[in-house]
């Protein structure tokens, strides 16, 4: 079937490191001109992204849109529902996810067609969803075990002044007041209180 309109690709990938040349050999293959690419690097989470939202100034009814996979779309399940009915319906654009042949909107215009692409986008959908929480899932599951085992996280705490245990010593006997102490550390209060206290505790300066 011949297409109407003008065809776009998107990319979406995670961070700048993130190699994305795998999507723009797929797009190219489908012989979508690079001038309407888009690209984000940004997460999936939403679609508050910049290229996508200029991508949409662009798209006009007949027009076709090329993702390499339903994930590149998004990972939120309800926002990926919402965002296809957006293009199909109301922009009224085609979608092919070129991974996924049924997810190809240009194909099978009657209702059984349009019934099968919907069945299979919520199920690929739901799948994204679910793979970004168990990520998240087994993430926390191995910070919660490593700190178990005393793994910390986060930067290394600064070494302290030389003078710190006998500034310590005369603020804790009333000599001198926090703030003074402080000062002569070159802390913030806050800061010298904090590890003050976790030399009271674990007399780990």
């Amino acid at each position: 079937m011949q297409m109407q309109g003008n065809t776009y690709g998107y990319i979406r990938i995670s961070s700048a490191d993130q190699n994305e040349e795998r999507q723009q050999i797929a797009l190219r293959a489908k012989a979508v001109p690079q001038s309407n690419i888009f690209m984000d690097k940004r997460s999936g989470k939403d679609f508050d992204r910049p290229q996508y939202n200029l991508l949409l100034k662009q798209l006009k009814p007949g027009d076709t849109l090329y993702i390499l996979s339903i994930d590149r779309l998004g990972r939120n399940y309800a926002e990926i529902q919402r965002q296809w009915q957006f293009l199909t319906q109301v922009i009224g654009i085609d979608i092919c996810v070129i991974d996924m042949p049924l997810l190809d909107t240009r194909r099978g215009k009657d209702l059984m067609g349009t019934f099968i692409a919907d069945l299979v986008l919520q199920v690929l959908s739901f799948v994204a969803q679910s793979e970004r929480e168990n990520i998240r899932e087994r993430q926390n599951q191995g910070i919660k075990a490593a700190r178990a085992r005393g793994v910390r996280f986060g930067r290394p705490p600064k070494p302290l002044p030389q003078n710190y245990s006998n500034v310590y010593q005369k603020w804790k006997s009333g000599i001198i007041s926090g703030t003074t102490a402080a000062h002569e550390c070159g802390m913030p209060l806050s800061t010298f209180l904090y590890r003050a206290k976790r030399y009271e505790n674990s007399q780990i300066l």
